[in-house]
């Protein structure tokens, strides 16, 4: 078995064989995919937390005045 090594952006779901290996290609070939992990941003976090909130026993939020109130 031959292994070749490339980089490559999927397009579409589609990975080019770069032409330097095309011609060394013959029949099935095996594919492993090595991509880098998604990071999970703050815009990714709030959406979590807005489609599944925490609920904390006990909580009570704070009051429009107490949000506002200066020390």
């Amino acid at each position: 078995m031959n292994a070749f090594e490339f980089q490559a952006r999927p397009e579409n779901g589609h990975i080019e064989i770069p032409a330097e290996y095309k011609d060394r290609i013959v029949g099935n070939v095996r594919v492993i995919v090595l991509a880098p992990e998604r990071a999970v941003g703050a815009n990714d976090l709030i959406d979590r937390l807005l489609e599944h909130p925490l609920k904390v026993e006990g909580f009570v939020p704070l009051s429009r005045e107490e949000v506002y109130e200066r020390r």
